[in-house]
């Protein structure tokens, strides 16, 4: 447990995990229901798709992450549709998948990032956006911003007016500027000493250090092909597992996951993905979505020992599962993992880079 700070993908007591397995499908019955299980062994989860339910008046456009709270709510942030006012792009569910609440209208166009985490007795969620919208913000559970900043100029890295109002909330109608030195942040990690660090995945590339009240100091990483510096750094957590804090960076135009230390001093590398997007752990184990249509459990010497909804052959291999098409989509079977995070419980909840958006319950049956 983290001594200042805990995040919404809660770090429990640890618990070894083995048995390299692959990944299986099993149908049973439930009652009158049919339940769909995947995975095998101490690694079974029984696979619910379409588990957030929106009301009729909303609709998802690319759902990218997603966070659980202490609570078990749900925070879903997706891409947004920049042009519809009253269509925010955070959504919020009970532990049942209801739907609570929207907010985050600030972020249409450009929803990516969206964390959990608890500060004393309050939770807050940490977002960033890209796209139409370059900026990173922490709220309150129900939407109030706390503080909103944008690309850190002092980095160095930056051209001049990326922190401007008018690449900041993008209004023209082409595409935002793109580039080593434009801003276009993912995802977050949090530290022990209350800062955190900040994923420039679409922009520089580098990894930006803050302190817990935003103020920025630091910076590693960078764009290249040598161990340290990276090609899209989209996912980015620290792996307590091992006693330490260690990054984890999912490096993913590359297919690999990089550890590294605070300072950005690489430790070693691991292969074998399909364009990692995302980390998370609980107990002993990493977990890694892959855009690549499926997810990957590791164990705390980074061994698979899991591959769930694999459907690779299909998705990336003969093409015939489409993201713009959901019948296509086959049950117990993923098509573009983006984000994955475990509830307290060992469940895991999965979002998928598809058209229409789907957000996966994943319930841990061993």
């Amino acid at each position: 447990m983290q001594n200042q700070s805990t995040t919404r993908r809660s770090f429990l007591a640890t618990a070894g995990a083995s048995s390299l397995f692959l990944p299986n499908l099993l149908l049973g019955k439930k009652g009158s229901e049919e339940q769909i299980i995947v995975g095998t062994g101490e690694y079974q989860f029984e696979a619910v798709h379409d588990w957030a339910k929106l009301p009729e008046k909303y609709t998802w456009q690319t759902t990218h992450n997603l966070a659980v709270d202490q609570a078990g709510f749900v925070y879903v942030i997706h891409e947004g549709r920049k042009q519809l006012t009253d269509h925010p792009s955070i959504f919020v569910f009970d532990p049942d998948g209801r739907f609570v609440r929207a907010f985050g209208t600030q972020f249409q166009g450009g929803g990516h990032g969206i964390e959990v985490r608890k500060e004393g007795n309050e939770e807050f969620l940490y977002v960033c956006a890209y796209q139409n919208i370059k900026a990173f913000a922490k709220l309150t559970l129900t939407g109030e911003v706390v503080w909103e900043k944008y690309a850190p100029m002092e980095s160095g890295v930056y051209k001049a007016g990326e922190d401007k109002k008018e690449s900041v909330r993008f209004t023209g109608k082409g595409r935002p500027r793109w580039g080593r030195d434009a801003f276009l942040p993912t995802n977050f990690a949090f530290l022990k000493d209350g800062g955190f660090l900040l994923s420039d995945g679409y922009g520089s590339f580098w990894i930006h250090r803050y302190d817990k009240d935003g103020n920025w100091l630091s910076k590693f990483g960078g764009p290249g092909k040598g161990e340290g510096t990276f090609q899209t750094p989209h996912g980015i957590w620290v792996d307590h597992r091992n006693g330490k804090e260690t990054v984890v960076i999912c490096d993913r135009a590359r297919h690999t996951v990089q550890f590294l230390d605070l300072e950005g001093a690489h430790l070693h590398t691991l292969e074998g993905f399909g364009l990692p997007a995302n980390a998370d752990t609980w107990n002993d184990l990493l977990m890694i979505p892959e855009l690549h249509a499926r997810i990957s459990l590791l164990d705390k010497s980074n061994q698979v020992v899991a591959r769930l909804g694999d459907d690779v052959e299909n998705v990336v291999t003969k093409k015939n599962v489409s993201r713009g098409n959901s019948k296509t989509w086959k049950a117990g079977k993923f098509v573009h993992p983006h984000d994955a995070c475990f509830s307290p419980q060992g469940d895991i909840f999965v979002a998928e880079w598809v058209q229409t958006g789907r957000i996966s319950k994943l319930k841990r049956i061993s």
